[in-house]
C-alpha cells in the first residue's frame, strides 16, 4: 500500500468518526493525520486530493436534509487536517 492509499484509508475513517459527534478526539485524529502527511513528504495537493475523494464519497451517501452539516463537518474537518501545513508555513516565512 502506497502512502497516499494509507493515508486516504486513514482520512476516511478518521473523518466518518468526525462525523456524527464531531468531538475533539476525532477532530484532533485529523491534526495527526496533517501532521503524518508532512512528516512523510506528501504535498498539501496529495492532501487535498485524498479530502475531496472522501468527501464526494460521503455525500454520494447523504440524505439531501443533511448536505449543509456534511459539508460544514468537512470544512472543519479539512481546516483541522491541514493546521500543519500552515504552522509549518508560517514557521518558514518566520525564519526568512
Amino acid at each position: 500500500m502506497t502512502l497516499l492509499e494509507s493515508l486516504e484509508r486513514d482520512y476516511r475513517a478518521a473523518f466518518l468518526r468526525y462525523l456524527p459527534r464531531r468531538d475533539e478526539a476525532a477532530l484532533h485524529r485529523g491534526y495527526e493525520l496533517g501532521r503524518s502527511a508532512v512528516t512523510n513528504g506528501l504535498s498539501i495537493l496529495d492532501l487535498a486530493q485524498v479530502h475531496h475523494d472522501v468527501f464526494l464519497a460521503v455525500l454520494r451517501d447523504t440524505p439531501g436534509e443533511n448536505l449543509t452539516e456534511v459539508a460544514s463537518s468537512a470544512s472543519e474537518f479539512f481546516l483541522e487536517v491541514l493546521a500543519t501545513y500552515d504552522m509549518a508555513q508560517r514557521s518558514f516565512r518566520e525564519g526568512t
